[in-house]
């Protein structure tokens, strides 16, 4: 097993980045730019292992299986310094933070490299924090930028990286990886590839937790219901529930780790009060737990609006011919009796809502049970339209 196995239908990407490790092509700040689910994160990590790999063989760099390689992957090498943000933005203190980083010289490996998974989430004031570090970089430094896309950097940084972009890999091999990597039954594992759209974080959450498949399927089968006002409004109640739930789900056993560990650390008794040292750095944990939930139930929700959006590209495509496979084939019959009663264009506007109501949730301050009114109101279907 190498750095590269995760990687799975991106072998140009693959390609240009163990040239890259061996030395051929390789530069000091990089730009991975894809799709949620590209495995942009997970490609620069694999790039960072593979700079740091102790294999002498330029060629064998990345093998997955040193001691460098394992730290990196693992999060804990001393030289590789991982930013992702659990709050709305990355904060300027936290950029001068990474500056401060990047102008230290590796201590063990063969470079300093700083990896900054949420690169859309800083304001611009606090990405021109970056920017000198960036255009003129302290020797063996290496920085690695994530986005979505070109677009979410600013043209100032982007133009001083080298461009990394990844694609959706095709359904059948996120299923072989859950199959290899995770041992899911192949044809659990095909259904949770298919229906994260090919997403590999979600269709590993999908494929290990039923619990989560019926929150998925109770989503995307809501249109089916939607008659009037009085349906739309206990739609939108029910979406941001389940939102919500999904990500406490996460959350909870999380939280408790954290707050136990913090504990421990502090040396704080078992019982009794604690000392107002100790209760300023518990609330100071509980404080950035509240911020983490937050943006959770706001990614939560976004991936609820998604899962709903495929119920209507679904629509489409049968509306259309039936040129591509249908993400939920399992209610192709509903999707097929749904679909006879409206057209292309309505399947289209309905759809624009609800990444309209996609884009109101992540990047505004909108309370988001109105903003799901509002779109479940405009995907109510009369009886019959016409055609």
């Amino acid at each position: 097993m190498t750095v590269w196995d995760d990687l799975q239908g991106q072998p140009a990407v693959v390609e240009q980045l163990r040239q890259a490790a061996s030395g051929e092509g390789l530069t000091h700040a990089w730009l991975f730019t894809g799709p949620p689910g590209s495995g942009r994160s997970n490609a620069a990590k694999a790039f960072a292992a593979a700079l740091n790999c102790d294999q002498e063989d330029v060629g064998l760099r990345g093998c997955g299986q040193c001691q460098a390689c394992h730290t990196i992957l693992g999060e804990t090498h001393s030289d590789v310094t991982f930013v992702r943000t659990e709050k709305v933005t990355i904060t300027i203190d936290e950029a001068r933070e990474l500056v401060a980083t990047a102008g230290n010289r590796p201590s063990s490996g063969r470079w300093r490299i700083i990896v900054v998974e949420d690169a859309d989430r800083m304001a611009e004031r606090t990405t021109n924090v970056l920017l000198k570090a960036i255009e003129e970089p302290t020797p063996r430094t290496v920085w690695m930028l994530c986005a979505p896309s070109p677009a979410d950097v600013l043209v100032t940084i982007r133009s001083r990286c080298r461009s990394v972009a990844l694609r959706l890999p095709p359904a059948s091999d996120v299923a072989a990886l859950l199959v290899r990597r995770d041992g899911v039954e192949p044809a659990l594992a095909e259904q949770a590839a298919r229906t994260a759209q090919s997403h590999v974080g979600i269709a590993r959450r999908l494929a290990r937790d039923p619990a989560a498949r019926e929150r998925r399927l109770e989503t995307v089968r809501f249109p089916l219901g939607l008659r009037g006002v009085t349906a739309a409004v206990m739609m939108a109640d029910k979406l941001v529930k389940i939102a919500t739930a999904e990500a406490n789900s996460s959350n909870e056993e999380r939280d408790a780790a954290e707050k136990a560990a913090l504990l421990a650390t502090l040396g704080a008794p078992e019982s009794g009060t604690l000392p107002p040292a100790m209760r300023s750095q518990l609330k100071q944990l509980e404080d950035d737990q509240k911020r983490r939930a937050k943006r959770s139930i706001t990614d939560s929700l976004d991936r609820t609006l998604t899962d709903l959006l495929s119920f209507y590209r679904d629509v489409l495509v049968i509306q259309l011919g039936n040129a591509v496979e249908l993400v939920n084939v399992e209610l192709r019959s509903e999707l097929e009796e749904f679909a006879s009663r409206s057209t292309p264009e309505s399947t289209l506007a309905r759809m624009d809502a609800i990444n309209k109501a996609r884009d109101r949730i992540t990047t505004t301050n909108v309370a988001p049970l109105l903003t799901i009114e509002s779109m479940a109101a405009s995907l109510i279907q009369p009886s019959k339209e016409t055609r």
